[in-house]
């Protein structure tokens, strides 16, 4: 009796715990990068928000607004402008917002997981949607791919070499 009273208890928590995964990817939302640079700047955070700003990620939107944005989307046979084309602004920007690709195209929505007290523990972090991306190309591909008007071909070692932003060891 007792081995079936766990077994069904255990059921029950791997289904709250599937469920509580599921609605923070569902209900979560963009915050925006200032959200995420308040607590990721400075040498003891590994510099990431310093890292990210002088990246082309940060850039990606503000190519949107150039003329030759503008001649690449019109020889794609698209209707607007590049920064006004969703075919652009999907791998352009994050949520739509003008922040350019910003930390949470790689690392996911935070607004369930951008409090201190659930980035403090790593467990709750995930389990609230944080993605951390490890030697994962895929995450990249999603964008730097042929579908890109100007891709070219894509290194992820070297282009993580660019932008790699691990938090320091702790002594």
């Amino acid at each position: 009796m007792m081995k079936k009273f766990m077994a069904v208890v255990t059921v029950i928590c791997v289904m709250i715990f599937f469920a509580s995964l599921i609605h923070s990817q569902v209900t979560a939302k963009y915050v925006g990068e200032k959200i995420c640079a308040a607590c990721h700047r400075g040498a003891a955070k590994g510099s990431q928000a310093e890292i990210w700003e002088k990246s082309s990620h940060a850039k990606a939107y503000k190519t949107l607004e150039t003329p030759e944005a503008d001649k690449i989307a019109k020889e794609k046979g698209l209707k607007t402008t590049a920064k006004d084309s969703p075919a652009c602004l999907k791998c352009h920007t994050v949520g739509n917002g003008k922040d350019g690709v910003t930390c949470e195209a790689c690392h996911g929505p935070g607004s369930e997981y951008k409090s201190i007290a659930v980035m403090k523990d790593r467990g709750k972090a995930l389990a609230a949607g944080l993605i951390i991306a490890s030697n994962d190309p895929k995450l990249c591909e999603k964008c730097h791919n042929p579908e890109s008007p100007s891709y070219k071909k894509f290194d992820y070692k070297a282009s993580w070499e660019k932008i790699k932003h691990p938090l320091p060891k702790k002594g």
